[in-house]
C-alpha cells in the first residue's frame, strides 16, 4: 500500500529467506528506545513512568548500533520516550542508513522543525509522525493544546524538504471511525507516504485505564472506518492488508512477539514491546530464554485484548507468504467489512496476570547508582520522582 517498492522488495526477500531455510523465529523490525524521556504527558501512555535516574539514561551510538548487528532486522522503528531528546539522534541514524536499514523516526513532532537541518532526505528513512486523529482527538490524546497544529506543520516542512513522511495513529474506545476516515483524508492530502494505524495497548501503568479497546471494540471500530474507505483502499497504509483484515476481525492470528523485539535501557524486553517482564542482556539470550508459550492471547491475563501491530504484524506477514493468493484478493478487494467475524481464540484457560515493573525499577535504580558510586565516590542522590520531566518538573513543549 503505501510501502515503497525498494523496502517492500528487500523485506520480502529477507522474510523469502528465512521461510525458505526454516526459521522459525525471526525479527522483523526492531523496535528502538534510546530513551524514557518525553517533553508530552500522554494519558494512554506507560513508557513514561519512572524515576528521573531512569529517565536520564540513554543508549549510546555503540549500543544502539550493537542491537541491530546482533538480531539483523531490515527495518528499525525508534521510539522512546521523544528520540529528538537524544543529542547524538542523527549519528544513530546515519550509522542505520550506512548498514542499509530502513530507519523509521518515530517523533511527536515538537522539536522537528528544529532539528531538522540535522537530517537528510534519503530513500531508507521516514519521518513518523504521532497523530492521534484530528485536532480535538489529538491534542486530547497528548493532554497538551496546540500539538496537533504544531505536527501538521512539522509534516508540511519535512515534505518541503523531500522527507518521506508518514504518521503513526494510536486509537481508542472513544475514536469515532466517520471523524477518523476524514481525518486519514485530510492527512492524504498533505501527501503523505503512509499511516500506520493501530489500537491502544492497555499499559499497565498508563495513568488512564478507562479509554482501552477489547477485541470485539477494536473490529468494530475498525470495520466502521475501513468502510468508509473502500475497504481501507482510499488511504496509504504503511502495514500489510492482511494486518488490517485481522484489525477488521476476518482474521484471528496468534502474535508473534518476537517479530518487533525491543531494545531499550533496561536491555532485550521480555517478551515483547508492550510487556516488559523480564530483560535479557543479548539478543539470542532473548530468543533462546525467553518462555514465548507463556505469552500471548489466550495463554496471558495481560494479551487477551492485544491487536497492537508490533504483535500481529509480523503474524500478518507471515501468513501472506503462506497464503499469497488470499492476501492478493483482500488487497484487491479491500477488507471485508460486513459478515460474520472469524472466531477469536478462547481465553478460558490463559493464566492470571502478574505484576513485576516495580522490581524491574528497583534493580536498575540500583544498577545505576553502583555505577555512578564507583565513578564519583559517595554523592547525595537525586530525587527519584516519577514523570517525565526533571524531578517534580512538569514536561513542557519546548523542553530538551
Amino acid at each position: 500500500m503505501g510501502i515503497p517498492m525498494l523496502q517492500a522488495a528487500r523485506i520480502g526477500a529477507y522474510i523469502f529467506k528465512q521461510h525458505v531455510t526454516r526459521r522459525k523465529r525471526y525479527p522483523l523490525v526492531l523496535m528502538l528506545e534510546p530513551l524514557f524521556r518525553c517533553n508530552l504527558a500522554c494519558a494512554g501512555c506507560g513508557k513514561i513512568d519512572y524515576p528521573a535516574e531512569i529517565l536520564n539514561q540513554r543508549l549510546t551510538v555503540d549500543q544502539c548500533m550493537e542491537a541491530i548487528d546482533e538480531c539483523g532486522a531490515p527495518v528499525v522503528s525508534i521510539a522512546g520516550g521523544e528520540p529528538l531528546l537524544h543529542k547524538e539522534m542523527p549519528q544513530i541514524v546515519e550509522g542505520y542508513l550506512k548498514r542499509k536499514k530502513f530507519v523509521i523516526l518515530c517523533t511527536n513532532a515538537l522539536l522537528l522543525m528544529k532539528k531538522i537541518d540535522d537530517y537528510k532526505p534519503h530513500p531508507g528513512f521516514t519521518w513518523s509522525i504521532h497523530l492521534d486523529g484530528n485536532q480535538v482527538m489529538h491534542d486530547k490524546s497528548v493532554c497538551q493544546d496546540g500539538v496537533y497544529e504544531k505536527a501538521v506543520e512539522a509534516i508540511k516542512l519535512a515534505k518541503s524538504r523531500g522527507f518521506q513522511v508518514s504518521i503513526n495513529c494510536t486509537l481508542f474506545n472513544d475514536a469515532d471511525p466517520e471523524q477518523t476516515a476524514d481525518f486519514f483524508d485530510e492527512m492524504k492530502t498533505l501527501g503523505l507516504n503512509g499511516i500506520t494505524v493501530s489500537p491502544g495497548y492497555a499499559y499497565e501503568r498508563a495513568p488512564d485505564q478507562q479509554h482501552f479497546l477489547n477485541r470485539t471494540k477494536t473490529k468494530e471500530l475498525f470495520r466502521g472506518i475501513l468502510r468508509r474507505g473502500r475497504g481501507g483502499r482510499d488511504w496509504p497504509f504503511t502495514q500489510s492488508t492482511m494486518f488490517l483484515n485481522f484489525l477488521a476481525g476476518n482474521e484471528a492470528y496468534a502474535c508473534t512477539p518476537w517479530g518487533n523485539p525491543t531494545r531499550n535501557v533496561f536491555g532485550w524486553q521480555k517478551p515483547c514491546y508492550l510487556l516488559g517482564e523480564g530483560y535479557a542482556k543479548t539478543f539470542r539470550e532473548l530468543m533462546d530464554d525467553t518462555e514465548w508459550d507463556k505469552y500471548g492471547v489466550g495463554n496471558y491475563e495481560k494479551c487477551a485484548d492485544c491487536m497492537v501491530h508490533s504483535g500481529f504484524e509480523a503474524s500478518a506477514v507471515a501468513h501472506t507468504v503462506r497464503n499469497p493468493i488470499k492476501a492478493a484478493s483482500v488487497f484487491l478487494r479491500g477488507v471485508r467489512t460486513e459478515g460474520p467475524m472469524a472466531p477469536d481464540i478462547s481465553i478460558a484457560n490463559q493464566r492470571p496476570a502478574q505484576y513485576v515493573f516495580s522490581s524491574h525499577v528497583e534493580k536498575k535504580l540500583t544498577e545505576i547508582r553502583r555505577t555512578k558510586s564507583a565513578k564519583h565516590g559517595p554523592s547525595a542522590r537525586p530525587a527519584a520522582s516519577a514523570g517525565t520531566g526533571e524531578a517534580g518538573s512538569q514536561p513542557t513543549v519546548a523542553a530538551e
